[in-house]
Parts: structure tokens; sequence; C-alpha cells
């Protein structure tokens, strides 16, 4: 992995992804893909390459792998769960003929692709607890659906074309960079802005609702090492369950009371989202990731907390 194109880069794991890569990475040339109306900025655009990149347009895309002998895509243009229920047909054009698009141009041109599933990827059948890497799927919205077909096609593309597709089922991700944008999980995001601001936060998932979370150096951590990691281990491809921590709203806001007691909290349940999440695992098994590629993450419910309370301090210049 040396000449990388981040498609979806100014978006909340792209953002910091491509930052992590440049860092990271010796040697390596990061262009960072985006889409008009979303253009890098700061220490994105300054830091290297930049180049309009909608994963609808595969000449485009074959045009900038040319330019700058691309060798891996980490492909992150997608609608989140609670857009993509909104607007199903935008999500499967991006998701899906967006994703064609990049498959094809990586066959041609000799590419390794990251595309992420997710936790909502899974549907109400579904084990709960300890969901399996391979078990039923089945999901109910439009973003999973789309997820699965990804896992599906990016698998077709390995086996029939030899291209090397590569994923990780990501749970809710969790940063102190990017704001999120729209999905089932973001709450546990917001709540951090408004303890850390004062004010009340409004929670649109009911108590006792639990999920996988992740803090976001983990979730980058996790789609470097999948795409370095020694091919001849891996038995999976398309898609790892990853975790880190799993949590109902309640045990997330009193973690966050021991560091800001005054945080207060009220519900509004939204029922799109708390369907979705409904739908949802409590907990996945990642053993087969620890065990191919040896997975890990680093960050607990307490020290991801401690860190996004500091950060966010900083970044809103709040004492």
């Amino acid at each position: 992995m040396k000449n990388v194109l981040v498609i979806g880069s100014t978006g909340q794991i792209g953002s910091e992804l491509t930052m992590k890569i440049r860092r990271e990475i010796a040697g390596s040339t990061v262009v960072a893909g985006y889409i008009p109306g979303a253009e890098p900025k700061g220490i994105l655009l300054e830091s290297g390459p930049a180049e309009v990149a909608d994963v609808r347009d595969a000449k485009a895309l074959a045009e900038i792998v040319d330019k700058y002998q691309i060798d891996t895509i980490y492909n992150l243009a997608a609608l989140l769960s609670a857009v993509a229920e909104r607007k199903p047909l935008l999500a499967w054009d991006i998701q899906m003929n967006g994703l064609i698009n990049i498959l094809e141009v990586s066959r041609e041109k000799g590419c390794a692709v990251f595309t992420p599933s997710s936790i909502g990827s899974f549907g109400p059948e579904t084990p709960r607890v300890d969901t399996p890497q391979d078990t039923i799927q089945r999901p109910r919205s439009m973003y999973g659906v789309t997820k699965v077909s990804t896992e599906l096609l990016s698998d077709y593309y390995f086996y029939k074309y030899g291209v090397d597709t590569r994923s990780v089922r990501f749970p809710g991700l969790i940063s102190n960079v990017t704001l999120p944008g729209g999905g089932t999980t973001d709450y546990a995001v917001e709540v951090y802005y408004s303890a850390v601001k004062g004010e009340e936060f409004v929670c649109p998932i009911g108590p006792g609702t639990y999920m996988d979370m992740m803090y976001m150096p983990d979730a980058l951590k996790a789609a470097i090492d999948i795409m370095i990691a020694d091919p001849s281990r891996l038995v999976h491809r398309n898609s790892f369950n990853i975790a880190s921590m799993s949590f109902e709203p309640e045990q997330l806001f009193a973690k966050i009371r021991e560091y800001i007691p005054s945080l207060k909290v009220r519900y509004e349940v939204d029922p799109v989202r708390q369907a979705i999440a409904n739908s949802w695992p409590d907990k996945m098994d990642d053993s087969c990731a620890r065990k191919e590629w040896d997975w890990k993450p680093s960050f607990d419910m307490d020290s991801m907390t401690r860190d996004m309370i500091d950060a966010l301090r900083k970044k809103l210049q709040i004492s």
C-alpha cells in the first residue's frame, strides 16, 4: 500500500484516515478524493494531493488511478443509515453503482479495494449476542441491504477476477474530529458535545438499546491493518466483524457523568432510528479478525470518554 486514493476523504472516517495514512505509511502518496461541495480544507488539503472523485464517474476514477499510479482504493462513499432511509434510491446509486465502478476500475488497473461494511448489514433474525462472523444477515434497511450487497459483490470480484478486496464491519464510530452525518449510532457522539457545552442532550435512541461502538482511533487502525495483513492468513475477506465495546444509552450517560456530573438527558425517540437499532446486534464476535490478522482494540468506554472530553474541551475552547 503505497499510492492510495481515499474516496470520501472529507467524511467522518475519511478525513481522519487520509491524514493517518499520510503520517504513518512511509513514502505514501495519499489522494484525498472528494465531491464538489465537500472540498477538503486546512491540513487535509495542504498535506497532499486532492481530486474530485465521484464514485458514479468511472472514467474520472480511472484517470486518477493512472495519474497517481494508485495501488489501493479506500471506498468510503456512502449515505449513513438514517439518511439512506430517507433517500433509498440515492443510497443504492452511490453505494452499489458506485462500487461496481470502483471494482471495474480496480480489475482493470490492479488496485486493492477497501469498502467498509457495518453492523447495519445484520437484520432482526441475526443472533444478537456474540453475533458470529458467518450468520444470517437479512437487513431491513436500505443501508443494510447495500452493505450486504457490498460484501457479496466484493467477494465476487475477488473470487472471479482476483481483485484484492478486503473490509471490516464497523460498529458505531465515535470521533472528536468530524461530526457524524446521519447514522443510527450518532447519539453516542452528540452527547459528548452536549456534555462539554453544558447543554441538555435529547437522545433519539431509547434506553436499553445495546449496540456495538468503537472509538475512531481503533477504527482507523483496523482499516489500515486489514489492508496490510498477510493475505495467506485470510480465510475471510468481506467483511470481518470487529468489536470494541457494547453499551446502551444509560451506561454511556453514567460514564460521562463520572467526569461531567451536570449532564442532563431527555429522550425523544426517533422511530426510524430506533427501528434500525432494534434490528442490529447487541455485540459482535470478532474472533475471526483476531485470529486472521491480529485485530485488537486499544480503547474501552472509560479511556474513550476521558479522551473525548479532553479533546472536545480543547476543540471548543471550554475549560
